[in-house]
């Protein structure tokens, strides 16, 4: 029962983890819209 337990924790800790470096990614390309925007008005 430990073992399932132990299991389940892990798989969900991956899941947070993999979801946090998906916002982290999401949050750069909108960031690099945003400046390529910002160029494209400057120029």
């Amino acid at each position: 029962m430990k073992r399932n337990a132990m299991i389940a924790l892990l798989l969900g800790a991956t899941l947070v983890l993999n979801a946090c470096a998906t916002v982290k990614g999401l949050g750069r390309d909108i960031e690099s819209v945003g400046e390529a925007g910002s160029q494209a008005i400057d120029n």
